[in-house]
Protein backbone atom coordinates (compact mmCIF):
# COMPACT_ATOMS: atom_id res chain seq x y z
CA UNK A 1 0.00 0.00 0.00
CA UNK A 2 1.73 3.35 -0.71
CA UNK A 3 -0.41 4.88 -3.95
CA UNK A 4 -3.35 5.27 -1.95
CA UNK A 5 -5.09 3.79 -5.38
CA UNK A 6 -4.41 6.88 -7.66
CA UNK A 7 -3.43 5.82 -10.87
CA UNK A 8 -1.97 9.17 -13.32
CA UNK A 9 -2.90 8.21 -17.36
CA UNK A 10 -0.63 10.06 -19.53
CA UNK A 11 -2.75 10.65 -22.41
CA UNK A 12 -2.33 12.88 -26.11
CA UNK A 13 -1.71 12.20 -29.94
CA UNK A 14 1.49 10.63 -31.20
CA UNK A 15 4.83 13.07 -30.99
CA UNK A 16 3.69 15.30 -28.77
CA UNK A 17 5.97 14.11 -25.68
CA UNK A 18 4.05 12.16 -23.84
CA UNK A 19 6.30 8.88 -24.09
CA UNK A 20 9.71 11.80 -22.94
CA UNK A 21 7.05 12.98 -20.21
CA UNK A 22 6.64 9.53 -18.61
CA UNK A 23 10.62 8.61 -18.94
CA UNK A 24 11.03 11.96 -17.17
CA UNK A 25 8.70 10.98 -14.33
CA UNK A 26 9.65 8.00 -13.79
CA UNK A 27 13.15 8.12 -14.06
CA UNK A 28 14.13 6.58 -10.87
CA UNK A 29 16.34 8.28 -8.36
CA UNK A 30 17.10 5.53 -6.24
CA UNK A 31 14.89 2.11 -5.56
CA UNK A 32 12.47 2.39 -2.73
CA UNK A 33 12.55 -0.49 -0.59
CA UNK A 34 9.62 -2.76 -0.09
CA UNK A 35 8.00 -0.96 -2.90
CA UNK A 36 4.01 -2.23 -2.95
CA UNK A 37 3.96 -2.36 -6.90
CA UNK A 38 4.83 -6.34 -7.50
CA UNK A 39 4.45 -6.39 -11.17
CA UNK A 40 5.16 -3.29 -13.25
CA UNK A 41 3.61 -3.58 -16.75
CA UNK A 42 5.72 -2.01 -19.76
CA UNK A 43 3.81 0.85 -19.93
CA UNK A 44 2.97 1.17 -15.80
CA UNK A 45 5.97 3.34 -14.20
CA UNK A 46 6.61 4.88 -10.71
CA UNK A 47 6.50 8.63 -10.39
CA UNK A 48 6.55 10.59 -7.41
CA UNK A 49 4.59 13.40 -5.66
CA UNK A 50 6.59 15.72 -4.09
CA UNK A 51 6.26 17.99 -0.61
CA UNK A 52 8.23 19.45 2.12
CA UNK A 53 8.67 16.52 4.65
CA UNK A 54 7.31 16.72 8.17
CA UNK A 55 11.36 15.77 9.33
CA UNK A 56 12.62 19.38 9.50
CA UNK A 57 9.81 20.49 11.33
CA UNK A 58 10.10 18.12 14.29
CA UNK A 59 14.01 18.67 13.64
CA UNK A 60 14.72 15.12 13.19
CA UNK A 61 16.95 12.86 11.09
CA UNK A 62 14.06 10.63 8.81
CA UNK A 63 14.74 7.21 7.08
CA UNK A 64 12.17 6.59 4.89
CA UNK A 65 11.13 2.90 3.81
CA UNK A 66 8.61 3.26 1.33
CA UNK A 67 9.20 7.00 0.25
CA UNK A 68 12.57 9.05 -0.47
CA UNK A 69 13.77 12.34 1.31
CA UNK A 70 15.81 14.60 -0.54
CA UNK A 71 17.14 17.51 0.97
CA UNK A 72 13.82 17.53 2.75
CA UNK A 73 11.44 17.25 0.21
CA UNK A 74 9.50 14.38 0.65
CA UNK A 75 9.24 12.27 -2.84
CA UNK A 76 6.09 9.99 -2.98
CA UNK A 77 5.78 7.09 -5.43
CA UNK A 78 2.52 6.91 -7.50
CA UNK A 79 1.69 5.11 -10.75
CA UNK A 80 1.48 6.21 -13.70
CA UNK A 81 0.70 4.60 -17.22
CA UNK A 82 1.81 5.95 -20.86
CA UNK A 83 -1.62 5.08 -22.95
CA UNK A 84 -0.98 4.37 -26.36
CA UNK A 85 -1.24 7.47 -28.31
CA UNK A 86 -4.50 8.90 -29.44
CA UNK A 87 -5.90 9.70 -32.92
CA UNK A 88 -9.20 10.85 -34.09
CA UNK A 89 -11.80 8.65 -34.05
CA UNK A 90 -10.07 6.38 -31.52
CA UNK A 91 -13.90 5.59 -30.40
CA UNK A 92 -14.54 3.99 -32.85
CA UNK A 93 -11.57 1.66 -33.21
CA UNK A 94 -9.13 4.02 -35.63
CA UNK A 95 -5.36 3.56 -35.20
CA UNK A 96 -4.88 2.30 -31.18
CA UNK A 97 -8.05 3.61 -30.65
CA UNK A 98 -9.39 0.78 -28.37
CA UNK A 99 -5.99 -0.21 -26.84
CA UNK A 100 -5.89 3.81 -25.70
CA UNK A 101 -9.27 3.36 -24.05
CA UNK A 102 -8.92 -0.21 -22.46
CA UNK A 103 -5.53 1.73 -20.93
CA UNK A 104 -7.61 4.32 -19.82
CA UNK A 105 -10.43 2.81 -17.82
CA UNK A 106 -8.55 2.68 -14.24
CA UNK A 107 -6.94 6.02 -14.65
CA UNK A 108 -8.13 8.34 -11.90
CA UNK A 109 -6.75 11.93 -13.17
CA UNK A 110 -5.24 12.30 -16.63
CA UNK A 111 -1.92 14.17 -18.00
CA UNK A 112 -2.83 15.98 -21.03
CA UNK A 113 0.93 16.23 -22.99
CA UNK A 114 0.06 18.65 -26.00
CA UNK A 115 2.51 20.10 -28.07
CA UNK A 116 2.76 23.38 -27.26
CA UNK A 117 4.82 24.41 -30.25
CA UNK A 118 1.78 23.05 -32.88
CA UNK A 119 4.88 21.02 -34.74
CA UNK A 120 2.66 17.83 -36.03
CA UNK A 121 -1.31 17.64 -36.89
CA UNK A 122 -4.18 15.47 -35.95
CA UNK A 123 -2.65 12.19 -36.37
CA UNK A 124 1.14 13.60 -35.04
CA UNK A 125 2.60 13.57 -38.42
CA UNK A 126 5.28 16.42 -39.02
CA UNK A 127 4.17 19.45 -40.80
CA UNK A 128 7.74 20.83 -41.25
CA UNK A 129 7.91 23.60 -38.84
CA UNK A 130 6.45 25.11 -35.48
CA UNK A 131 3.55 26.98 -35.31
CA UNK A 132 1.68 25.20 -38.08
CA UNK A 133 -1.44 23.21 -35.81
CA UNK A 134 -3.12 24.52 -33.23
CA UNK A 135 -3.15 23.03 -29.96
CA UNK A 136 -5.83 24.21 -28.55
CA UNK A 137 -7.79 21.85 -31.55
CA UNK A 138 -5.77 18.84 -29.38
CA UNK A 139 -7.18 19.59 -26.03
CA UNK A 140 -11.07 20.09 -27.47
CA UNK A 141 -10.50 16.78 -29.52
CA UNK A 142 -8.92 14.50 -26.39
CA UNK A 143 -11.98 15.73 -24.39
CA UNK A 144 -14.93 15.17 -26.79
CA UNK A 145 -13.19 12.05 -27.71
CA UNK A 146 -12.92 10.30 -24.34
CA UNK A 147 -16.55 11.82 -24.25
CA UNK A 148 -18.04 9.25 -27.32
CA UNK A 149 -16.36 6.81 -25.90
CA UNK A 150 -18.16 7.03 -22.71
CA UNK A 151 -21.75 8.14 -24.50
CA UNK A 152 -20.84 5.30 -26.68
CA UNK A 153 -20.70 2.64 -23.54
CA UNK A 154 -23.90 4.32 -22.00
CA UNK A 155 -25.78 4.13 -25.56
CA UNK A 156 -25.28 0.45 -25.51
CA UNK A 157 -28.39 -1.41 -24.34
CA UNK A 158 -29.67 1.84 -23.09
CA UNK A 159 -33.24 1.42 -24.21
CA UNK A 160 -32.90 -2.24 -22.01
CA UNK A 161 -31.95 -0.73 -19.27
CA UNK A 162 -33.65 2.74 -18.90
CA UNK A 163 -36.83 0.21 -19.02
CA UNK A 164 -36.02 -1.92 -16.24
CA UNK A 165 -35.11 1.10 -13.88
CA UNK A 166 -38.64 2.46 -14.69
CA UNK A 167 -40.60 -0.93 -14.53
CA UNK A 168 -38.29 -2.45 -11.11
CA UNK A 169 -38.24 0.77 -9.53
CA UNK A 170 -34.42 0.70 -8.89
CA UNK A 171 -31.59 2.96 -8.79
CA UNK A 172 -30.55 4.99 -11.79
CA UNK A 173 -26.97 5.33 -9.79
CA UNK A 174 -26.41 1.93 -8.68
CA UNK A 175 -27.79 0.43 -11.94
CA UNK A 176 -24.98 2.90 -13.98
CA UNK A 177 -22.33 2.56 -11.88
CA UNK A 178 -22.62 -1.40 -11.86
CA UNK A 179 -22.63 -0.73 -15.63
CA UNK A 180 -19.83 1.74 -15.47
CA UNK A 181 -17.39 0.09 -12.78
CA UNK A 182 -15.27 -1.14 -15.34
CA UNK A 183 -14.10 2.45 -16.06
CA UNK A 184 -13.56 3.38 -12.01
CA UNK A 185 -16.71 5.38 -11.87
CA UNK A 186 -19.06 5.07 -8.80
CA UNK A 187 -22.53 5.98 -7.76
CA UNK A 188 -21.61 9.31 -5.75
CA UNK A 189 -20.11 10.20 -9.25
CA UNK A 190 -23.41 9.70 -11.54
CA UNK A 191 -25.10 11.19 -8.31
CA UNK A 192 -23.63 14.67 -8.38
CA UNK A 193 -23.95 14.55 -12.43
CA UNK A 194 -28.27 13.70 -12.53
CA UNK A 195 -27.87 16.52 -10.04
CA UNK A 196 -25.65 18.58 -12.02
CA UNK A 197 -27.78 18.81 -15.01
CA UNK A 198 -31.30 17.65 -13.40
CA UNK A 199 -32.16 15.09 -14.77
CA UNK A 200 -34.83 12.93 -13.83
CA UNK A 201 -33.13 10.04 -12.13
CA UNK A 202 -36.63 7.80 -12.23
CA UNK A 203 -37.55 8.32 -15.99
CA UNK A 204 -34.12 7.51 -17.27
CA UNK A 205 -36.04 7.05 -21.19
CA UNK A 206 -36.82 10.54 -20.79
CA UNK A 207 -33.27 11.71 -21.46
CA UNK A 208 -32.47 12.34 -25.21
CA UNK A 209 -29.20 11.57 -27.03
CA UNK A 210 -28.45 15.16 -26.68
CA UNK A 211 -28.98 14.08 -22.63
CA UNK A 212 -27.18 11.75 -22.73
CA UNK A 213 -24.05 12.81 -24.49
CA UNK A 214 -23.84 15.92 -21.64
CA UNK A 215 -24.18 13.29 -19.08
CA UNK A 216 -21.15 11.39 -20.89
CA UNK A 217 -19.09 14.35 -21.34
CA UNK A 218 -19.48 15.34 -17.51
CA UNK A 219 -18.62 11.95 -16.04
CA UNK A 220 -15.77 12.25 -18.19
CA UNK A 221 -14.60 15.46 -16.06
CA UNK A 222 -15.79 14.35 -12.81
CA UNK A 223 -14.59 10.98 -12.78
CA UNK A 224 -11.64 11.45 -15.05
CA UNK A 225 -10.35 15.01 -14.75
CA UNK A 226 -7.47 16.34 -17.17
CA UNK A 227 -4.57 18.41 -16.29
CA UNK A 228 -2.56 20.00 -19.26
CA UNK A 229 0.41 20.27 -19.90
CA UNK A 230 1.78 22.78 -22.58
CA UNK A 231 4.96 20.54 -23.22
CA UNK A 232 8.27 21.61 -25.42
CA UNK A 233 7.47 25.25 -23.77
CA UNK A 234 11.27 25.69 -24.77
CA UNK A 235 10.54 25.80 -28.41
CA UNK A 236 9.86 29.87 -28.93
CA UNK A 237 6.19 29.52 -30.52
CA UNK A 238 5.04 27.31 -27.42
CA UNK A 239 4.88 30.44 -25.37
CA UNK A 240 2.62 32.18 -27.35
CA UNK A 241 0.67 29.00 -27.73
CA UNK A 242 0.56 28.64 -23.90
CA UNK A 243 -0.52 32.48 -23.34
CA UNK A 244 -3.60 31.48 -26.21
CA UNK A 245 -4.34 28.69 -23.31
CA UNK A 246 -4.30 31.03 -20.67
CA UNK A 247 -6.74 33.30 -22.41
CA UNK A 248 -9.25 30.91 -23.51
CA UNK A 249 -9.21 30.39 -19.61
CA UNK A 250 -7.57 26.73 -19.96
CA UNK A 251 -5.17 26.30 -17.11
CA UNK A 252 -2.35 24.48 -18.28
CA UNK A 253 1.46 23.93 -16.96
CA UNK A 254 3.85 25.16 -19.26
CA UNK A 255 6.80 22.58 -19.59
CA UNK A 256 9.46 20.84 -21.29
CA UNK A 257 9.67 17.01 -20.53
CA UNK A 258 12.87 16.80 -22.48
CA UNK A 259 14.92 19.47 -20.12
CA UNK A 260 13.75 17.22 -16.97
CA UNK A 261 15.22 14.20 -18.74
CA UNK A 262 18.66 15.34 -19.35
CA UNK A 263 18.27 17.26 -15.69
CA UNK A 264 17.58 13.40 -14.13
CA UNK A 265 20.27 11.42 -16.79
CA UNK A 266 23.35 13.43 -15.65
CA UNK A 267 22.41 13.47 -12.13
CA UNK A 268 22.39 9.57 -12.63
CA UNK A 269 25.82 10.00 -13.89
CA UNK A 270 27.12 12.56 -11.37
CA UNK A 271 27.63 14.84 -13.47
CA UNK A 272 25.07 17.72 -12.29
CA UNK A 273 23.10 17.37 -8.76
CA UNK A 274 19.29 18.20 -9.39
CA UNK A 275 16.62 17.52 -7.45
CA UNK A 276 12.96 16.77 -9.05
CA UNK A 277 10.97 20.17 -9.29
CA UNK A 278 13.39 22.44 -8.67
CA UNK A 279 14.38 25.94 -10.28
CA UNK A 280 18.47 25.34 -10.08
CA UNK A 281 20.89 22.69 -10.30
CA UNK A 282 24.54 22.23 -9.87
CA UNK A 283 27.78 20.71 -12.50
CA UNK A 284 29.65 19.40 -10.10
CA UNK A 285 31.90 17.66 -12.88
CA UNK A 286 32.15 20.68 -15.64
CA UNK A 287 35.31 18.77 -17.28
CA UNK A 288 32.68 15.66 -18.27
CA UNK A 289 30.85 18.26 -20.28
CA UNK A 290 31.45 18.48 -24.00
CA UNK A 291 31.02 22.37 -25.56
CA UNK A 292 27.61 21.35 -27.37
CA UNK A 293 26.14 20.19 -23.68
CA UNK A 294 27.59 23.05 -21.58
CA UNK A 295 25.10 24.95 -24.30
CA UNK A 296 22.74 22.84 -23.66
CA UNK A 297 22.87 23.17 -20.08
CA UNK A 298 22.98 26.96 -20.30
CA UNK A 299 19.44 26.91 -22.27
CA UNK A 300 18.20 24.59 -19.69
CA UNK A 301 19.09 27.47 -16.52
CA UNK A 302 17.31 30.26 -19.16
CA UNK A 303 14.66 27.60 -18.99
CA UNK A 304 14.35 27.00 -14.84
CA UNK A 305 14.43 30.52 -14.04
CA UNK A 306 12.01 31.76 -16.54
CA UNK A 307 9.56 29.23 -15.53
CA UNK A 308 10.58 28.45 -12.21
CA UNK A 309 11.29 24.61 -13.04
CA UNK A 310 10.53 22.17 -15.93
CA UNK A 311 7.09 21.74 -15.36
CA UNK A 312 7.12 17.74 -14.59
CA UNK A 313 6.91 17.48 -11.30
CA UNK A 314 4.81 20.68 -10.90
CA UNK A 315 2.18 18.72 -13.20
CA UNK A 316 2.32 15.69 -11.14
CA UNK A 317 2.03 17.06 -8.15
CA UNK A 318 -0.85 19.17 -9.05
CA UNK A 319 -2.47 16.09 -10.68
CA UNK A 320 -1.94 14.51 -7.29
CA UNK A 321 -2.74 16.95 -4.35
CA UNK A 322 -4.75 19.86 -5.86
CA UNK A 323 -7.10 17.48 -9.39
CA UNK A 324 -6.94 13.72 -7.77
CA UNK A 325 -7.46 15.41 -4.20
CA UNK A 326 -4.79 13.37 -2.48
CA UNK A 327 -3.29 14.57 0.88
CA UNK A 328 -0.32 12.91 2.75
CA UNK A 329 -0.41 11.40 6.14
CA UNK A 330 2.80 10.18 8.46
CA UNK A 331 1.62 7.18 10.39
CA UNK A 332 4.20 6.14 13.29
CA UNK A 333 4.20 3.89 15.94
CA UNK A 334 6.04 5.57 18.99
CA UNK A 335 5.47 9.48 18.80
CA UNK A 336 8.00 10.19 20.87
CA UNK A 337 10.12 9.30 19.01
CA UNK A 338 8.61 9.50 15.53
CA UNK A 339 9.36 6.11 14.23
CA UNK A 340 8.37 2.33 13.36
CA UNK A 341 8.94 -0.78 15.84
CA UNK A 342 12.03 -0.80 14.29
CA UNK A 343 13.29 2.78 15.34
CA UNK A 344 13.11 3.58 11.79
CA UNK A 345 11.79 7.78 11.81
CA UNK A 346 9.16 8.89 9.97
CA UNK A 347 9.25 5.51 7.71
CA UNK A 348 6.03 5.73 6.06
CA UNK A 349 3.70 8.57 4.29
CA UNK A 350 0.35 7.49 2.25
CA UNK A 351 -1.31 9.50 0.01
CA UNK A 352 -4.97 9.18 0.60
CA UNK A 353 -8.51 10.77 -0.82
CA UNK A 354 -9.15 14.34 1.05
CA UNK A 355 -11.74 13.36 3.30
CA UNK A 356 -10.79 10.13 4.65
CA UNK A 357 -11.25 9.43 8.64
CA UNK A 358 -8.69 7.86 10.54
CA UNK A 359 -10.40 4.90 10.95
CA UNK A 360 -10.61 4.50 7.13
CA UNK A 361 -6.80 5.43 7.06
CA UNK A 362 -6.26 2.46 9.57
CA UNK A 363 -8.31 0.13 7.34
CA UNK A 364 -6.09 0.82 4.47
CA UNK A 365 -2.79 0.37 6.44
CA UNK A 366 -4.00 -3.32 7.27
CA UNK A 367 -7.75 -4.28 7.39
CA UNK A 368 -7.27 -5.92 11.04
CA UNK A 369 -6.42 -2.38 12.16
CA UNK A 370 -9.77 -0.77 11.74
CA UNK A 371 -11.09 -4.03 13.24
CA UNK A 372 -9.48 -3.45 16.62
CA UNK A 373 -9.01 0.35 16.33
CA UNK A 374 -9.45 2.37 19.29
CA UNK A 375 -8.67 5.97 18.43
CA UNK A 376 -5.34 7.69 17.05
CA UNK A 377 -3.01 10.26 18.54
CA UNK A 378 -2.38 13.63 16.44
CA UNK A 379 1.38 13.61 17.30
CA UNK A 380 1.78 17.67 16.80
CA UNK A 381 -1.11 18.67 19.56
CA UNK A 382 -0.91 14.72 21.39
CA UNK A 383 -4.93 14.86 21.14
CA UNK A 384 -6.88 11.55 21.39
CA UNK A 385 -8.54 11.50 17.49
CA UNK A 386 -12.06 9.45 17.36
CA UNK A 387 -12.52 7.18 14.72
CA UNK A 388 -14.34 9.78 12.46
CA UNK A 389 -11.72 12.49 12.73
CA UNK A 390 -11.17 13.99 8.76
CA UNK A 391 -7.37 13.97 8.34
CA UNK A 392 -5.60 16.35 7.02
CA UNK A 393 -2.55 17.02 4.77
CA UNK A 394 0.95 16.06 6.27
CA UNK A 395 -1.05 14.89 9.88
CA UNK A 396 1.28 12.99 11.62
CA UNK A 397 -0.99 10.25 13.53
CA UNK A 398 -0.60 6.91 15.84
CA UNK A 399 -3.43 4.51 15.86
CA UNK A 400 -3.89 3.03 19.51
CA UNK A 401 -5.67 -0.37 18.54
CA UNK A 402 -6.67 -2.83 21.00
CA UNK A 403 -4.02 -5.90 21.16
CA UNK A 404 -3.72 -7.83 18.33
CA UNK A 405 -7.03 -10.25 18.10
CA UNK A 406 -6.42 -12.69 15.65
Amino acid sequence: MGDGGLLIGIVGKPNSGKTTFFNAATASEAKVADYPFTTIEPNVGMAFATQLCVCKEFGVKDNPRNSLCIDGIRHIPVKIIDVAGLVPDAWRGRGLGNKFLDDLRQANVLLHIVDASGSFDADGRPLGKPGMWDPLKDIKFLEEEIARWFFQILKRDWEKWARRIEVEKLDTAEILAERLSGLGIKSLHIRRVIEDLDLNPEKPRSWSDEDLFSFAKRLREISKPIVIVANKIDIPIAEENYERMREAGIDAVPASALAELALIKYTEKGIIKYVRGSDHFEILKPNALSDRERKLFAKIEELLDKWKGTGVQKAINKAVFEVGQMIAVYPVEDPSKLSDKKGNVLPDVFLVKRGTTVKEFAALIHTDLAKTFLYAIDVRTKKKLSEDYVLKDRDVIKIVAAGARG
